[in-house]
């Protein structure tokens, strides 16, 4: 059994015992962690299990009782399966004619990147020349290129039933929402994650949080910058130490992740697209 399906059998066994009332923190050591020794020792033990998890609360005598409302704990975030997504478009708003000119969707899974899916797409209309120099897509490369609507099922399948995740998603999410309702008529019903909101709330003392950043504060090098793939691995790699940080943490499942806040927050943070040299990109689809 590994460190996290351990944590998770834990938290779940925790959380059976205390369905039954509230218990002193020795009762929960000897029949969560099997402790039945130093009383020091097993109150550390159990406090490192439960004291983060804002499901379980303790009071001033040790007793240990479950939250209102608090949710049972759920998958835990290592068998979670992730479709880390980025999308270029032609440089505008989807309202005014843009569309998608490349998307990647690559898969997480049992913490490691298991498969990816790429493709450039044809956008039925020129690319803005400043879009062009950043992202090096041409015309000329798309010419030959599908249309979403030839991409639309594939990209559907790999993101349906996984946690949708990317840097900005309400960007990356807001393109593929329009291009797959225009496409097929449906969109998948997913869980989102944002690697730039989990950095702020799981590495609050990183002030800069754009990709280039984050690839630099974790050591990943970036095949193709501003291409959908190169970018999409990245952040998949990135979400994969944001993970680690986030079980470190005590955070058992996507409920705890999206709910956590540091103790300590930092203010001041520079706008994340303030200084770069870089265009910001549309945020009319969020």
């Amino acid at each position: 059994m590994t460190r996290k399906d351990g944590r998770r059998s834990l938290l779940q066994l925790a959380w059976t015992v205390l369905r039954r009332g509230p218990a002193p923190t020795t009762v929960l050591a000897r029949e969560v962690l099997g402790l039945d020794g130093h009383a020091g020792a097993a109150a550390r033990a159990v406090f490192a299990l439960l004291g983060d998890d804002p499901r379980f609360q303790v009071d001033a005598d040790g007793r240990w009782s479950l939250r209102g409302g608090a949710r049972p704990p759920g998958t835990p975030l290592s068998r979670l399966c992730y479709a880390v997504v980025d999308v270029e478009t032609t440089g505008g708003r989807y309202e005014t004619g843009h569309r998608i000119t490349e998307v990647a969707v690559v898969e997480v899974r049992g913490g490691s990147v298991t498969d990816a899916f790429h493709t450039l797409v044809h956008p039925g209309r020129r690319v803005h020349p400043a879009t062009a120099r950043l992202t090096g897509i041409s015309d000329d490369m798309l010419f030959d290129a599908p249309a979403f609507d030839e991409v639309a099922e594939e990209v559907f399948r790999r993101i349906a039933g996984r946690v949708f995740v990317a840097h900005n998603a309400k960007f990356d999410w807001g393109w593929i929402r329009a291009q797959l309702g225009d496409a097929l008529g449906d969109v998948p019903e997913v869980q989102r994650l944002c690697t730039i909101s989990l950095t702020r709330r799981l590495v609050p003392e990183l002030h800069h949080r754009n990709l280039d950043a984050l690839a630099d504060y974790f050591d990943i090098s970036i095949h193709q910058r501003h291409r959908a793939y190169g970018d999409a691995l990245a952040t998949a790699r990135i979400l994969l130490r944001l993970l680690d940080r986030a079980e470190n943490l005590g955070i058992g499942d996507l409920h705890s992740l999206k709910r956590y806040r540091p103790r300590k927050t930092r203010r001041g943070q520079r706008d994340l697209f303030a200084r770069s040299g870089l265009p910001r990109r549309s945020r009319t689809l969020v």
